[in-house]
């Protein structure tokens, strides 16, 4: 299991909104930020939720967050996501442990993407996106990257892993995160790629919703790297982080095959 404390994320904010030069997509101050729930608890990780919600706030949108969960001021329930734009998953431990804890939430998550609520899933979180176990918004289904064939990875330790993310390759934060299997025809935007092909990262619909799921961590501020004693040749910036979130809310209807965005 993971295990963050620091949380450093928001350095080089308003560069990376310049970089990335989403259209229309601007920082709220004069009104109500959107609410973004971000799931804590025990199928979470130590510091994972808050570094979800660090780079929820720091996003272009720039979301208020709460953290929900059974051992918070509130929990997962219809009436709690109806306040909210989003609902976001963290990374954690082992899968089937986790969806012992969090399936009593799945009819209730599910109703909230359908209806039009936006899902974001980060490593564990991008697992239980899918349907063995999960909450099935993926018109697919995950399986692990350290297992497919010519993986460059194969340890579940903390590492680096680089990805093609929309033409670029970049070096990200890696804990056995999951890859996306898509069913052939599923309309789904691919912003990034493992080196294997595989979908690393993916934007779906579900039903009047949007899903964002990734494998790796674009979370992971400084102090993941420093924990680990993981150096990123990149350097460490929230762009991708941005990109999944402000792609999942404001990005084009996700394409099938053949029109993905990669």
């Amino acid at each position: 299991m993971i295990s963050r404390r620091r949380l450093l994320i928001g350095a080089g904010a308003a560069g990376a909104t310049a970089v990335l030069g989403w259209a229309g997509v601007t920082a709220l101050t004069s009104r109500e930020r959107p609410l973004a729930l971000v799931y804590r608890g025990p199928a979470s990780c130590s510091g994972c939720s808050e570094s979800v919600a660090a780079l929820l706030e720091s996003t272009p949108t720039g979301f208020r967050t709460r953290y929900v969960g059974p051992d918070e001021d509130v929990d997962v329930t219809p009436k709690t996501l109806a306040g909210a734009v989003v609902y976001a998953q963290p990374g954690g431990g082992d899968v089937d442990p986790a969806w012992r804890r969090l399936h009593r939430y799945a009819d209730d998550i599910r109703d909230f993407v359908h209806n039009g609520g936006h899902y974001l899933g980060f490593c564990l979180g991008g697992y239980l996106a899918g349907a063995t176990p999960g909450f099935a918004l993926l018109p697919g289904d995950t399986d692990r990257y350290i297992g497919s064939p010519n993986a460059s990875v194969h340890t579940t330790d903390d590492t680096l892993v680089r990805v093609n993310w929309r033409g670029r390759q970049r070096t990200m934060f890696f804990q056995d995160g999951p890859i996306f299997r898509l069913r052939p025809g599923a309309a789904a935007t691919v912003l990034a790629s493992y080196d294997t092909g595989a979908p690393a990262a993916v934007i779906t619909a579900y039903g009047s919703g949007r899903v964002g799921v990734v494998g790796p961590h674009p979370e992971a501020d400084r102090s993941w790297y420093r924990d680990a004693d993981l150096s990123n040749p990149d350097g460490v910036h929230p762009d991708l982080g941005y990109d999944l979130v402000e792609t999942t809310l404001h990005g084009p209807a996700p394409t099938s095959p053949g029109g993905a965005t990669r």
